[in-house]
């Protein structure tokens, strides 16, 4: 590989070693960075002679053996043949110019009795003096005979004394061989089986050395480990003592290596710095402008530097960084390697440099940066700055390490030792966690500060708690008056209530809310500051307009945040994303997204956040019948921090349907109760969010009270949500059980219509089973059962496996297959019903009578009946029992929100 496209230079060798056979004499030099093949070329030189039948001899020339005499000329004696050549004189007779002639005749002996003499002498840098007049003397000595001395040199080590290099060049049978390093085309084509991409990659941090490449291409999958650090430091090595030295400090000073730099963190010439620097680049060591090609090589050499005395390096690096204008990236590496905060301008240095990698996307960097800088804080509310931005920058990978950073600045709000900026910065982002007890309990603590700085722009420590979107303008006015404003609402600086972002819009406001969420999210990149708007807007839509048109948006942002490495702020969307799906009836989609989000998770540390994501999935769960799943999502710790959260919402109502499902009536009730009580103090009571009404019903019914469950179910229809068909479908199939049947079925008939329109299948499953019971208790057992097959199928769908049962006990999977392949009409036959057509045997399906039909689409039974006696003739079916269950609606249907002339 070292001499991979050396086509040119060893056509030269071919012609040397061929003249030398003819009885000329020749002399090469051959130069070269290390790494670039030197040795390698110098033994090709020996095989190519040894195949001609030629005598070869070898000498390395060594720092450690330079202060020997003739060191170099007795390991050429040693290779010859026994006897060939004279032992070397003594030290009192070695420099005589008798004993150097002499040793030059011996090897023209040699080349008497052999076709060629090839004399090899590698590293001529580290050849000691003496040796080096005696190889000047033996290509003087040579011109006429066939001998040839191959010399090869470090291109930047030419040793201290210029004499032999100078009248070598004076000899006419001189030639000079630079060795070159590999350009990138000849990296391609030596790495043909890798794509361009990654030959492109070995070439940079090989910087085209071959010893590299080939120290690279044994490490596992090509990437920088011990073969290529070993390589590295083998290059510092043949580079010279000089070079080798200066390399820890060229480590230390990365990218601000200059011979100036270097001068004044080691004490060594500018001269010799340069020089160095010079020979590293040219072995393909330090990229263009200074700095090691790659990390790894950086770390090799810092990890053979004195660990004892590096941080003073780096200390001494950080200074001459910060004198010489260096950006404040390239100062803060230095503080953080040498752990070095007592300069005054260290703290601005670190967050500015912390906020760029959090830019560049380099967040374990700025983390490590931020922590520095909280070390350097001299006071409580410098330390809670800190503190925040790391919980903010935490927050893009690790919800639970974003939380766990505010604890430091809540124990010094309630040691007192914040000043209001800090207390306003705090509540921003405790806000943003939905941690709102812990945000109301800080601004109750600017009360006392109110006069400080009102009035005055751009300091008011609340400014950032009202920068959300437009569309959410209502809520920035305070939290809704249905259920009272927090009590921390009270002075007139808390005009901005925490609860804020996780508040929708009032009533009259709600379709303009929609519109502008979703204009918003077109125009929105994934970016820190966009976060909260985004997850705001998401909510937005999920909750005012329905799962189907949150569900593209959630998958969208979640698609975003993983492109970007963001895993904390995929949580966030991944969150909302399961709870769409939930909110559609997809439970193994909700079950499988939030387990996702639980599993890739880093570390152990309970979450908040993700004690609200555990909420989704044990929902899931419970609605599958996998209650012992269930259960073990909800055994899992969670954060004491959680009962003031937002989050805890989530938790308390998975938890509440845990208990129902389990026959704790009592205890389930009581987390109902408790989420009713949470969502009416923080002002966010609103049942298209968490219809917990719904569920204290559902409890006191098991309970046997269900006079305090028809109060329950009567408030919630009264509320500004009891027109959106989700909670007027959840409600009314509830309020049906308290009902005599007659009027149970009208009321599960409307249940079935609504959740029809809110696009929630398992709760549609739910009503449609309790509407096909109601139906054989009236009497109705053909109807019954074309309802139940059409729940069970709905169930069937959403993956809860416990609701089929219940639909239809002891119906398999595979008798549906059987009786859907023999019943089932053709799909073309479906395809050429009319939307009228399709409409009407849709609510037929769903139940309904041709009078209730007539009645929903404003048209006459006759009409219905003609509809219906179309659809048997086209699907080839004889009636209505016969109708296909998963009869799906068509364009029409799905883009009508009511009824209107057929």
């Amino acid at each position: 590989m070292l001499l991979f496209r050396r086509a040119e230079e060893i056509s030269l060798l071919d012609a040397l070693l061929s003249g030398c056979a003819s009885g000329n004499s020749g002399l090469l030099l051959v130069e070269g960075a290390v790494g670039c093949g030197k040795s390698e070329f110098l033994e090709m030189a020996a095989g190519q002679a040894e195949i001609r039948g030629g005598i070869v001899l070898r000498a390395i020339g060594t720092a450690a053996e330079r202060g020997h005499p003739l060191g170099v000329l007795r390991q050429l004696a040693a290779d010859a043949p026994a006897g060939a050549l004279p032992a070397p004189p003594p030290p009192d007779e070695a420099d005589r110019v008798e004993a150097m002639r002499a040793f030059a005749a011996a090897v023209r002996e040699l080349g008497a009795a052999a076709p060629v003499v090839v004399v090899l002498v590698d590293d001529l840098h580290h050849v000691d003096p003496l040796s080096r007049r005696y190889l000047l003397h033996l290509a003087r000595g040579t011109r006429q005979a066939g001998v040839l001395l191959v010399l090869a040199e470090s291109v930047h080590e030419h040793g201290d004394d210029p004499l032999l290099s100078t009248e070598l060049i004076r000899l006419p049978h001189f030639a000079r061989l630079r060795l070159q390093r590999l350009a990138p085309e000849a990296v391609r084509a030596m790495t043909a089986d890798r794509t361009g991409t990654e030959a492109d990659r070995l070439y940079e941090i090989s910087g085209g050395n071959p010893l590299l490449l080939r120290a690279l291409l044994q490490d596992p999958q090509a990437q920088p480990g011990d073969c290529y650090a070993r390589a590295v430091l083998a290059c510092l090595h043949r580079s010279g003592p000089a070079t080798a030295e200066l390399a820890g400090a060229i480590a230390v000073l990365d990218d601000l290596a200059t011979p100036a730099h270097l001068a004044r963190l080691t004490g060594a010439a500018e001269g010799a710095a340069a020089r160095a620097l010079t020979a590293l680049e040219a072995a393909g060591l330090l990229a263009p402008g200074g700095g090691f090609r790659h990390p790894a090589a950086r770390a090799a050499v810092l990890d053979r530097t004195d660990p004892a005395g590096r941080p003073a390096l780096h200390r001494e690096a950080a200074l001459l960084a910060r004198a010489s204008g260096a950006p404040d990236t390239a100062v803060a590496a230095q503080l953080l390697a040498a752990r070095h905060t007592r300069e005054e301008w260290a703290l601005p240095v670190l967050r500015s440099a912390a906020d760029q990698h959090v830019a560049d996307g380099e967040l374990d960097l700025a983390v490590a940066l931020l922590r520095l800088a909280h070390e350097a804080c001299p006071d409580d509310a410098l330390r809670a700055e800190v503190s925040i931005r790391l919980s903010t920058v935490a927050g893009r990978t690790d919800p639970a390490a974003a939380e766990h950073h505010l604890a430091a600045p809540l124990a010094a709000v309630a040691g007192g030792r914040l000043d209001p900026h800090a207390l306003g910065s705090l509540a921003r982002a405790l806000a943003a966690q939905g941690r709102i007890d812990a945000a109301v309990d800080v601004l109750e603590r600017l009360a006392p500060a109110d006069g400080r700085r009102a009035g005055v722009p751009g300091e008011d420590p609340l400014d950032g708690l009202s920068a959300f979107p437009h569309w959410a303008a209502s809520a920035r006015r305070g939290a809704p008056a249905e259920g009272g404003p927090h009590p921390a609402v009270r002075t007139a600086r808390a005009a901005v209530h925490p609860a804020a972002p996780w508040t929708l819009p009032g009533e009259a406001e709600e379709g303009a809310a929609v519109r502008a969420a979703e204009l918003f999210l077109r125009g929105a990149a994934l970016a820190e500051g966009t976060v909260e708007p985004v997850a705001q807007a998401l909510r937005t839509l999920l909750y005012l307009d329905g799962p189907a048109r949150a569900l593209p948006w959630c998958e969208e942002f979640v698609r975003q945040a993983t492109q970007r490495g963001a895993t904390g702020w995929r949580a966030v969307f991944a969150g909302l994303l399961a709870e769409a799906r939930l909110r559609t009836g997809d439970l193994t989609g909700a079950a499988d997204t939030a387990e996702e989000v639980l599993r890739s998770a880093p570390g152990r540390r309970g979450s908040i956040l993700l004690s609200a994501v555990a909420g989704t999935l044990a929902r899931a769960r419970i609605a599958m019948g996998r209650t012992e799943a269930a259960a073990a999502v909800l055994s899992r710790p969670v954060p004491a921090e959680l009962a003031g959260s937002v989050h805890v919402l989530g938790h308390l109502r998975a938890r509440g349907q845990y208990a129902l499902a389990t026959s704790r009536f009592h205890a389930a009730l009581g987390d109902f109760l408790d989420i009713g009580r949470h969502m009416k103090r923080w002002g966010l009571d609103r049942p298209r969010v968490l219809p917990w009404r719904t569920d204290a019903a559902e409890a006191l019914l098991r309970l046997g009270e269900a006079h305090q469950a028809e109060r329950f179910l009567a408030d919630q229809l009264t509320t500004r949500d009891a027109a959106d068909p989700w909670v007027r479908g959840t409600s009314l199939r509830l309020r049906a059980s308290l009902r005599e049947p007659r009027e149970r079925q009208a009321m599960l008939a409307r249940a079935v219509d609504e959740l029809q329109r809110s696009g929630d299948r398992y709760e549609l499953a739910r009503a449609m089973g309790d509407f096909g019971q109601v139906l054989r208790e009236v009497g109705e057992p053909a109807r019954a059962a074309m309802v139940d097959r059409r729940a069970w199928h709905l169930a069937k769908e959403s993956g809860a496996e416990a609701l089929c049962a219940k639909i239809l006990p002891g119906r398999t999977a595979e008798d549906d297959e059987a009786q859907e392949r023999a019943e089932a009409p053709d799909a073309g036959l479906v395809a050429s019903l009319s939307e009228s057509e399709r409409r009407v045997a849709l609510l037929a399906v769903h139940g309904h009578t041709n009078r209730e039909i007539a009645k929903k689409l404003f048209i006459t039974v006759s009409t219905v009946e003609q509809h219906l006696t179309r659809v048997y003739r086209k699907l080839n079916i004889p009636g209505r029992q016969a109708l296909p269950a998963d009869l799906q609606p068509g364009v029409a249907e799905l883009v009508r929100s009511g009824g209107g002339p057929v």
